[in-house]
């Protein structure tokens, strides 16, 4: 796949692919109901070819998303919501700020300190408009070591449930300089009752799916999930929400396909 033409040597039309990856990563559809929707339009298309165009396109939505994001507020709410791999559970940290647009997400095989002090990174490089850490989670937990950078943008509070893996994590950071020290961070329940409702959308999706058969499957599955969400809430710029028309001009205009 290249930049220019991410299409070159597919089967079907551009618009065909954008059309089906798009509508699988915003509405609860299940692959087998994509290849049945295509079917009433005279498209003879199979669940694992849209399979395979979900996992090659999702990953590569959220890359071109990214430089047209808005800026999020300085008060994060962190929170962790659970994900089925193979009929295990893992983990998926979440977090937003107080008006409840996405500022980063990571999927973790733990939930511990470490991923936690991972998640936070991978937020503090999000929002300070740096390139985002594309890599899977364990070869980020592979790097003990803690970075400083001290050109991230920090928030001002991080609100977080009773898990005692974050006051470590955010402990780790500061004393490695990663994380500023007046950065409070509050340990209250109630105050991550807007995050705990933004998880149901991302459930919502995976749903259909009966669970996913690996962690690289879900990972790309879910960075495709999270940025529609993002869409969703009009958290592009010269996109509104509630703008389902721009919405859809803007993921077609991403990959070059005219609407």
């Amino acid at each position: 796949m290249t930049e220019q033409n991410p299409f070159k040597w597919r089967h079907f039309q551009a618009d065909i692919i954008v059309l089906c990856v798009r509508w699988y990563l915003r509405y609860a559809l299940s692959y087998r109901d994509l290849e049945e929707m295509m079917l009433e339009r005279g498209l003879h298309v199979d669940h694992t070819t849209i399979y395979r165009w979900v996992q090659q396109y999702a990953p590569e939505l959220e890359k071109r998303c990214r430089a047209h994001l808005k800026a999020c507020n300085d008060f994060w709410k962190v929170d962790e919501t659970y994900i089925k791999i193979r009929n295990v559970w893992f983990y998926l940290y979440r977090a937003v700020d107080s008006e409840g647009n996405t500022l980063e997400f990571l999927l973790s095989p733990t939930r511990d300190a470490a991923a936690a002090a991972c998640f936070f990174l991978k937020a503090l490089h999000s929002t300070a408009d740096e390139p985002p850490q594309s890599h899977l989670v364990e070869e980020q937990m592979a790097q003990p070591a803690i970075a400083a950078n001290p050109a991230t943008s920090a928030p001002r509070v991080i609100s977080v449930d009773k898990n005692a893996a974050y006051p470590k994590a955010v402990a780790d950071l500061k004393a490695a300089g990663a994380l500023p020290e007046h950065v409070e961070l509050r340990q209250v329940k109630y105050l991550n009752n807007l995050i705990e409702q933004d998880h149901r959308f991302i459930k919502w999706l995976a749903k259909p799916g009966m669970g996913f058969f690996s962690f690289e499957t879900a990972w790309r599955t879910l960075q495709g999930f999270e940025v529609m969400n993002m869409i969703r809430k009009g958290q592009l710029q010269s996109v509104a929400k509630g703008d389902v028309r721009g919405q859809v001009a803007l993921v077609t205009k991403l990959f070059g396909v005219a609407a």
